[in-house]
């Protein structure tokens, strides 16, 4: 009986410990959670490019609101543009996230990190005929290039000394390369099959010049935010990654997308 209580004992202490490290947060505690559009991992219905709380979709989208879920932690969740100004509201105000984000290490120090939530491949592509085929993005300079303003495949095109002509959103590029306006379009895969389809485009119509890099995607919070609000959420995304295609299960056809994150989770700590 003595050691069945002090079993107890122990059982409660650790309970305790538990729900006072959980208690740690402010009862009002609230995260401004942003992103932009950024299908499959991020879009709004019907394509479009303002939305509110349950009215988000995507992948990326699922995971995130199942890790909040998981954590306990309240959050609001806004759809809208552009990238740049929630980027730099992320970096600046308190309380805020940004997700889908590719970690960089250039961009390593700004945020502080909950992923992966997923991964995507960077491509240029070309309308189909052109004759273009490249081994190297040095091969690309000289081109006009399109890209997504202050997005990842942008700001790793720019550092590598090619000229980029940025538009707001990738639907954008897509209508600069059908038409003429630009050469390539940078772009991560599987984003620019979503937005072919939703311009009517068939896939063959594109051709695929060069694919030169593979990221995870991540959520980005505030500098200053709680430690401990960094390891309730990592612990569910380790979690949610433990149980496999969690996150995917809405769209089968895209859980490609997540199951490497395990891997990608192991090599970036």
């Amino acid at each position: 009986m003595a050691r069945s209580g002090t079993a107890g004992a122990l059982f409660a202490l650790l309970i305790g410990a538990a729900f006072a490290a959980q208690a740690e947060l402010p009862a009002n505690y609230e995260i401004t959670l942003q992103t932009d559009s950024f299908p499959p991992f991020n879009m709004g219905p019907n394509s479009k490019t303002f939305a509110r709380g349950d009215n988000i979709e995507g992948i990326g989208t699922d995971t995130v609101r199942d890790i909040f879920r998981r954590a306990g932690i309240a959050y609001n969740l806004t759809l809208r543009g552009p990238w740049s100004r929630l980027y730099e509201q992320t970096q600046q105000q308190p309380a805020h996230g940004l997700f889908s984000v590719a970690r960089t290490p250039q961009n390593a120090g700004q945020f502080k990190w909950v992923g992966p939530l997923a991964h995507h491949d960077s491509v240029l592509l070309a309308p189909a005929g052109s004759g273009l085929r490249f081994d190297s993005l040095a091969q690309a300079r000289g081109y006009r290039v399109g890209a997504h303003s202050a997005g990842s495949v942008s700001l790793y095109l720019e550092s590598q000394n090619l000229d980029v002509s940025n538009s707001l959103n990738d639907a954008e590029n897509l209508r600069k390369l059908m038409t003429g306006r630009i050469d390539l379009w940078a772009a991560a895969d599987p984003v620019w099959r979503y937005h072919a389809r939703q311009q009517g485009i068939d896939e063959s119509q594109l051709q695929v010049v060069l694919s030169y890099r593979s990221e995870p995607l991540y959520l980005a919070l505030s500098p200053d935010t709680p430690d401990e609000v960094i390891s309730r959420l990592q612990k569910a995304l380790d979690e949610v990654i433990a149980e496999g295609y969690a996150g995917c299960s809405k769209t089968p056809d895209l859980c490609y997308l997540i199951q490497h994150r395990g891997k990608a989770l192991a090599g970036n700590r």
